[in-house]
């Protein structure tokens, strides 16, 4: 699918990007980067980087470096080509996201630990949803075993879904796995390069500037391997990173920095999503405050800064504080969606499902959060003006003291110009009542329960399944 084009709202100016890439440069260069992993140590030494025991400082020749390798356009394949994304300008798609550790129950709407069944199930709701154009693994599997996770949640994905499918990978043996698995599903490793329909995410950074070992090492094999891999920092204002806004900005936009030079120098040419996701802390709880404004507000500028040096950027909107959907649930998800599709941000997560700041999701809330997200994809549609809908001649048809409901132009265009909600409720209050009197969550609950009875994904082809069963451990049933 060719993603609506954003980029009408900027927060910063011309001159607020040149600053804050200067101050990115002078960090890099001036302060440095903890590096503790050998083969990045001798890689950034090797191309001209500084190394002092751990500590790496890079000059700015160096980031230049792997900013002219990077790809600045790149494509994130669905299992069928209508879920293709392209990463390029700055074309927008959403979707989930997360490492939720619970799960509401559809049923009791009690929360309770997040099963691989729902990782399964998630994804095949996912997949009915028109506005949801992607699955990140929205939450972790309390079920089962550790050493068993990575390939049985990216099987679970992929067989119950044709879009896009993103997880992270705990180690390199098993991103060695998951490959393997979209491999034979793909027909080859070199057919899955050219048609990626999985995808990764690492946090390779903890901040402030510290580069994770065993992420580092996962993030080198899937660049080699030339599998699309979005390189997460999230920073929290006042805790890992400055508490202005403006200096969380520049803290990330260094560490995004050092890891586009990191995978170019060793990789070059391999697809990379500039991975900024800053918020801030609670800093009488000392918690992530997902819920915030300024979360929005930062990670509109944040793909500014993405589209300043030229890389497709992953950037996350819709989360919430609130622990269940409701008021609050409600308009902190629609400001920062709104705020990060109108930035132009390409591949924005966390944007359907999540609750309690990334702690919890519930299957309601991805249905309540699709019609959020086709509202806002309406605003990127804007106005069109041409000589059929400035209407001069359906005005001149019906003239003064008529009316539009049966004309051709109103039939023509009633569908195209209006988003059509499909879960608001705009009967009056005497058919309403005579309903049910349902609530905006009782009809998404309602809406998801049949959408779960009904829909049925295109899976694995048979003899496929029993070659993946036959090789690893999968525990789905």
């Amino acid at each position: 699918m060719k993603g609506l084009p954003g980029g009408q709202y900027k927060p910063l100016s011309g001159g607020d990007i040149e600053r804050i890439h200067d101050t990115a440069l002078k960090i890099l260069e001036e302060i440095g980067i903890k590096v503790e992993l050998e083969e990045a140590l001798a890689l950034f030494k090797r191309h001209g980087a500084r190394v002092e025991g751990s500590i790496v400082r890079i000059p700015s020749k160096v980031i230049e470096k792997g900013l002219e390798l990077v790809p600045h356009r790149f494509l994130m394949a669905g299992r069928e080509e209508a879920n293709d994304l392209h990463m390029e300008d700055r074309r927008v798609y959403l979707g989930t996201g997360g490492a939720a550790l619970t799960v509401l129950d559809l049923e009791t709407g009690r929360a309770r630990p997040g099963t691989l069944q729902d990782i399964a199930r998630l994804a095949r709701l996912v997949d009915a949803l028109e506005n949801v154009h992607f699955y990140l693994r929205p939450c972790v599997p309390q079920d089962i075993p550790r050493e068993h996770m990575d390939v049985n949640q990216f099987y679970a994905a992929l067989a119950n879904t044709t879009k896009n499918v993103m997880a992270s990978a705990q180690s390199v043996e098993s991103a060695k796995d998951v490959i393997e698995m979209a491999s034979m599903i793909a027909g080859g490793e070199e057919a899955l390069q050219r048609r990626p329909f999985i995808s990764f995410v690492t946090s390779w950074m903890i901040s402030p500037l510290h580069f994770a070992t065993e992420t580092t090492r996962v993030l080198l094999e899937v660049t080699k391997r030339k599998i699309p891999v979005a390189l997460s920092s999230a920073p929290m204002a006042g805790s890992t990173s400055p508490i202005t806004l403006a200096g969380s900005l520049a803290q990330v936009h260094a560490e995004q920095l050092s890891g586009i030079a990191l995978t170019q120098l060793a990789h070059p040419g391999s697809p990379v999503l500039y991975g900024a996701i800053p918020s801030m802390a609670d800093l009488k709880r000392m918690t992530y405050v997902g819920g915030g404004i300024e979360f929005g507000l930062m990670n509109a500028a944040i793909s500014q800064m993405a589209q300043h040096i030229g890389v497709p950027n992953y950037n996350s909107a819709g989360l919430t504080d609130s622990k269940v959907p409701d008021i609050q649930a409600g308009y902190e998800k629609a400001f920062s969606i709104c705020l990060c599709v109108l930035a132009g941000s390409n591949f924005i997560h966390h944007a359907a499902g999540m609750l309690e700041s990334m702690r919890g999701v519930a299957y309601e809330q991805f249905v309540i959060d699709d019609e959020i997200i086709g509202m806002a994809l309406r605003l990127l549609r804007g106005i069109t003006i041409d000589e059929e809908t400035l209407g001069i001649d359906a005005i001149r048809e019906v003239g003064p003291a008529g009316h539009f409901l049966s004309s051709l132009h109103t039939v023509k265009f009633m569908r195209q110009e209006y988003f059509r909600q499909t879960l608001a409720d705009r009967q009056d209050r005497e058919a309403w009542e005579k309903s049910g009197a349902l609530d905006g969550r009782e009809r998404a609950r309602r809406k998801a329960k049949a959408i779960l009875e009904s829909h049925v994904p295109k899976g694995l082809e048979p003899k496929i399944d029993r070659e993946i069963r036959s090789r690893f451990e999968i525990l789905l049933r």
